[in-house]
């Protein structure tokens, strides 16, 4: 059994493990599952001066750094690196980091999009396991921010233009 899902069981979390051929990236992921990318969640590694924080977002969206920058309050924070990832985040591997800033050590963001949805999927640390649990009890003991980390593209307007 994974450390992420022992986490969960230990906290009492209804989940579904997922188990599924190997996938380097949340898109794939969600391909491999047969599920909508917005409903598959992406952990991304922040590094700022004195800390790496967690920023969750949905497979679907692309993380607005700017944003990021602004939430943590350091205008030099960035993707933390592939060494920085297998030195602090030893026990998962590359791009299956779980949304679990308890289990990680580590600040936790989630965009308000995530939150939206009655359930999510996510990494479980491994690139080949997958953890479907409802959004609202995954994060119900988690110490999470909830704030815009994403911008929405920008859509066609429906309404006509007036002459």
């Amino acid at each position: 059994m994974s450390l992420v899902i022992d986490h969960l069981a230990k906290r009492g979390i209804t989940f579904e493990p997922i188990a599924h051929a190997r996938t380097f990236t949340s898109i794939e992921e969600a391909r491999a599952l047969g599920v909508a990318a917005d409903e598959v969640v992406k952990t991304v590694a922040i590094a700022t001066g004195h800390e790496h924080a967690l920023a969750v977002i949905p497979a679907s969206r692309r993380l607005d750094m700017r944003l990021v920058r602004r939430v943590v309050g350091d205008q030099h924070a960035r993707l933390a690196s592939e060494e920085e990832l297998q030195s602090r985040f030893a026990d998962c591997e590359l791009g299956a980091l779980p949304p679990l800033g308890s289990l990680l050590n580590a600040s936790t963001y989630v965009d308000p999009a995530v939150v939206q949805h009655d359930t999510v999927v996510f990494a479980a640390g491994s690139q080949t396991e997958s953890v479907k649990a409802r959004t609202r009890e995954l994060f119900r003991d988690e110490q999470v921010t909830v704030v815009p980390l994403t911008t929405q593209p920008e859509r066609a307007s429906e309404e006509p233009i007036a002459p």
